[in-house]
This record gives structure tokens, C-alpha cells and sequence, in this order.
């Protein structure tokens, strides 16, 4: 198992594949979703634990931090999309919807033609985009993948409503879930607490723990850190900056907890990091 740092050259946040596509990777992981459309009948892919096979006008789902490889796929079988986590990381309907998303993984073509269809058209204008470059390039392509992921959050919230029971599908635990959402994005800066949080939204610190991880799939602290990290990784492109003041002015409260959670997410230390990705003009 192995992280991939993914380096977009051309497109801020997003990459697309050329059509010649490994018949086999070994498993990896990265911080980027990564949308795959397939071209041609008997593709093998493993996500986790999971194999799924695969045929034509298929759309195989991989969420950013799930382990994945492509087990066999013919010559030209495929074309994927991937794009930085900050895309859906900065969006409250997207985080709110995530634990319901990224237990998606295909969407057929058989089973569900149509959503497959406008996805296929989607990830094949995108990759239209990507190879010609016209004016506004990004703004374009980042339109369609909130397209995409339109889609994909309407198609999975038909599937989940139908599973659900009203409370954990209550319109007012969203409301809740997405408030908390744009404090803690407003906040992440200060010194907040979930008590803070929790208080602000109305709720008491052991419903807002208990809703906020149940939703998110995630705690407070984790997601706080999640958010700090973002931060810290937008302001590390400002050479003017030290390594400490990044951290302090993202949020965090010590450099040793900053430094553990930069490793733990990003596969290595913020210096490192900062030397990879930008290069310092004259």
C-alpha cells in the first residue's frame, strides 16, 4: 500500500487521465476522488476489501483516502477523473452529504442507464476541456464536476431515503449538521470548542457529538483538524510565511499537533510539502 501525491500541472485541483490507462496498478491511495469511466467490458477494479467487474458506459466512484488498484483492465479500457478533496471539502451540501456518497462505489449502466449516460457525457466534456484549453478553463471544468457530483448526491440520496428512517433523515438534523458545518468554517481559526459549537446551534454537547458523528461520519476534533489543515495547506504557498506562523494562523495550537495531523493526512511533513508542491518565484 502506497500514498500517491498527486501533482496537477495544468488545471488547479484536477487531472484527467489520458486514454491509455494501466492494464494494472498496485494498491495506492490519495487525497483526490477519483470518478472512472469505463470503455470496455471486463474491467477489474478492488476497492478496499471489494472487487467490482466492470462494463462499458459503468462509472466506478473511488473517494479520497480509499484504498484502491486496478486488478486487470484491457487496453484503453478507461478514462478517470481526479480532483482535490478541497472541491467537496469547501461545499456544505457535499460534506453534509458525505457519509451517504462515499459508501457509493458504481453506478451501473445497466441498472441505472440514465444517471450513467449524463455522467458519461459530463466526465467526456470535461476531459474535452482538459485536452483543449480553452478561456476559463478551470471554471469550466470545476462547473461540470459539481455537476457530477450533483448527480451522484441526487441519485444516492433516492437510493438511501428508502432505507432511512425519518429521524436520521430528518430535514431538521440537516439543518443542524450544515449550521455546525459554517460555524466551524467561519471559526476554525479561533480557539473553538464542540461545547462552543454546540451551544451556538442550539444543541446540548452530547446530541451535537452524538448527530455531528453520525452524519459526518467523523468527530469534531477530527474534522476541526481536517478543516485547520486546509487552512494551514492554503497558506504554506506564501514563502513570506514560516512553517510555525502557518499553523498558528490556520488554527492550531501547537506545531506538534499541526506537524502530526500534516503527516497523518498528507503522507508527509509540511516542509516537505511545501518544497514538493510550490516553487518560489524570483
Amino acid at each position: 500500500m502506497e500514498k500517491e501525491i498527486i501533482k496537477y500541472p495544468s488545471i488547479p485541483g484536477v487531472i484527467v487521465s489520458s486514454r491509455k490507462t494501466p492494464k494494472y496498478f498496485p494498491p495506492h491511495w490519495h487525497n483526490a476522488s477519483e470518478f472512472t469511466l469505463i470503455f470496455r467490458d471486463n474491467c477489474k477494479y478492488r476497492i478496499k476489501d471489494k472487487e467490482y467487474t466492470l462494463n462499458a458506459g459503468d462509472v466506478l466512484l473511488i473517494w479520497p483516502r480509499e484504498l484502491h488498484e486496478i486488478v486487470s483492465s484491457p487496453e484503453d479500457g478507461s478514462v478517470f477523473v481526479q480532483f482535490s478533496s478541497d472541491i467537496t471539502d469547501n461545499n456544505l451540501d457535499l460534506v453534509s452529504a458525505a457519509r451517504f456518497m462515499s459508501a457509493c462505489h458504481v453506478i451501473s449502466a445497466k441498472k441505472e442507464p440514465e444517471t450513467a449516460l449524463k455522467i458519461k457525457e459530463i466526465i467526456l466534456e470535461i476531459e474535452d476541456i482538459y485536452d483543449k484549453k480553452p478561456s476559463f478553463s478551470e471554471t469550466r471544468i470545476k462547473i461540470h464536476l459539481y455537476e457530477l457530483l450533483l448527480l451522484v448526491g441526487e441519485y444516492v440520496m433516492r437510493e438511501s431515503e428508502g432505507q432511512l428512517g425519518p429521524v436520521n433523515y430528518s430535514a431538521t438534523s440537516w439543518n443542524y449538521i450544515r449550521s455546525a458545518c459554517n460555524y466551524i468554517s467561519e471559526h476554525s481559526t479561533e480557539d473553538i470548542s464542540q461545547t462552543d459549537v454546540a451551544d451556538k446551534i442550539g444543541l446540548s454537547p452530547f446530541y451535537f457529538s452524538k448527530l455531528f458523528k453520525e452524519y459526518l461520519q467523523t468527530s469534531f476534533p477530527a474534522y476541526l483538524a481536517k478543516i485547520r489543515l486546509r487552512n494551514a495547506i492554503a497558506l504554506l504557498t506564501e514563502d513570506s510565511l514560516s512553517i510555525t506562523e502557518c499553523a498558528f494562523m490556520a488554527g492550531f495550537q501547537s506545531t506538534t499537533t499541526f506537524n502530526k495531523v500534516f503527516l497523518e493526512s498528507m503522507g508527509c511533513s509540511p516542509r516537505e510539502y511545501r518544497k514538493l508542491h510550490y516553487q518560489p518565484t524570483d
